[in-house]
């Protein structure tokens, strides 16, 4: 048998503005060993969010850049990427961040920032996207792991996964369910990334 070869660990951190779901499941599975990873930083725009509960309890460093706190969206960019900059990432996960990073971030972490959001992306991209998808009358719907580009819920897909949606569902019934596979599909994408199995070539992921 040959020998178990190690795997280096990637840093990676987490940007999260409410209850943090996504999150834990990220923590989670660095824990339990799914993901060759350490999870170096939460950052929040939300001095409220559940997610600074989670990051303590799990020992996780917690930076606060509190939007209502800067007196221009310029200003609060500016904190936030050096926030950024000062987690030493290689690896940014966007788990329920509500804010649409600006350009300078984007480009500074080409490539290096993922974000799940709860749709078949490029369908029902933005806020609300269960209540999108029932209104439009779809069949299945989804979550959607993908790059971050300076669109909103536009970059390169990495994973996606289907629910179907069912007679009498309304939005916060559909929201639950696909929750449920956004808690399987951001571990494993961030897992793929830390083990350097994404080939990204233009709007294409090829997983290695």
């Amino acid at each position: 048998m040959d020998p178990e070869i190690p795997v280096c660990r990637k840093r990676i951190a987490v940007l999260a503005s409410g209850r943090g779901s996504n999150f834990q499941a990220v923590i989670d599975a660095i824990a339990v060993g799914d993901i060759p990873a350490v999870c170096v930083g939460l950052v929040t725009d939300n001095p409220g969010a559940y997610a600074i509960e989670r990051a303590r309890a799990a020992g996780i460093p917690v930076t606060v850049v509190e939007y209502a706190r800067f007196p221009s969206k310029a200003a609060y960019e500016e904190a936030l990427l050096a926030a950024m900059r000062n987690c030493r990432a290689d690896l940014f996960v966007l788990a329920g961040y509500m804010r649409i990073l600006g350009s300078a971030i984007v480009h500074e972490f080409s490539g290096r920032m993922m974000n799940i959001h709860p749709a078949l992306l490029p369908a029902f991209a933005g806020l609300h996207a269960q209540r999108q998808a029932i209104e439009y009358g779809v069949k299945v719907a989804g979550c959607t792991v993908h790059l971050v580009d300076e669109g909103m819920d536009t970059g390169p897909i990495v994973v996606q996964r289907c629910v179907p949606v069912l007679p009498g569902d309304d939005e916060s019934m559909l929201a639950d369910r696909i929750l449920i596979e956004e808690h399987e599909a951001l571990p494993l994408a961030v897992k793929l990334f830390c083990e350097e199995r994404l080939e990204v070539t233009g709007r294409r992921v090829r997983i290695r």
